[in-house]
């Protein structure tokens, strides 16, 4: 079975142009001279031009650490989620009660219950929908959950799977200890979600399911060495991650 793919994003109602967003970032990190010409020289170079966030730039100088911030992710990452995945039911003319499988993906902030569950009852997903919630993956979660949701539709050829990654970076910025890779994360990751939605298209001789422009053969996972710090969270002396 081919399948053909629905990808509709959501993003918060802040926007930014880049250099305003810099300029917030520096005096949040209390960044000397030469971190600030630093962090201006990375953020021009990183080909963004705006940048959407979950709150007006005022309000970080003011996030209260871990607990407040996290408390916020879970409503906003919730909020943007329905919005995406509701984006995309719509995209494919179908209804929450359509959908057997949901995959989540997200790093920058952490609920229990997980936000899929949280999206049951706004989307009126049955009640036993099968409910994957991804973590810890950072940048690879988007190509790991299409190699599940490509897993599950092979197994499962006539099911419905929704694949949905939502990330709040903004809630995350460091304001003590600031590392380089931190100025560089800064300057490329913003707030926003988006959700993949395969749709059945025509039976295949095989009657195998796929999803067209994706091939598992194309994907593998490698650990690298010396990289177990890399992108990682990290509390620091102020509270904030």
């Amino acid at each position: 079975m081919t399948r053909i793919v629905a990808v509709r994003p959501a993003f918060p109602a802040y926007r930014y142009p880049q250099a305003e967003f810099t300029q917030k970032v520096a005096e949040l990190s209390g960044l000397g001279p030469a971190q600030r010409a630093l962090l201006e020289r990375l953020h021009g170079n990183a080909g963004v031009e705006y940048r959407h966030t979950v709150l007006p730039l005022p309000e970080y100088g003011d996030r209260g650490g871990i607990e407040p911030a996290n408390d916020r992710y879970i409503v906003e990452a919730t909020d943007l989620g329905e919005r995406a995945l509701r984006g995309a039911l719509d995209m494919a003319g179908l209804t929450g009660r359509d959908l057997d499988l949901l995959i989540v993906t997200s790093v920058t902030g952490v609920a229990v219950p997980s936000l899929d569950a949280r999206l049951i009852s706004r989307l009126g997903l049955r009640p036993d929908i099968k409910r994957l919630p991804i973590f810890g993956l950072g940048c690879v979660a988007g190509a790991a959950a299409l190699g599940r949701l490509h897993d599950y539709l092979l197994a499962w050829p006539h099911h419905h799977a929704a694949l949905l990654a939502v990330e709040l970076c903004s809630l995350s910025w460091p304001t003590t200890k600031v590392t380089t890779a931190d100025l560089v994360v800064s300057g490329l990751f913003g707030d926003g979600a988006a959700a993949r939605w395969p749709l059945e298209d025509e039976a295949q001789a095989d009657g195998r399911a796929a999803i067209r422009g994706w091939s598992p053969r194309a994907a593998r996972c490698t650990r690298t060495a010396l990289t177990r710090f890399a992108g990682g969270w990290a509390q620091t002396a102020s509270g904030s991650s």
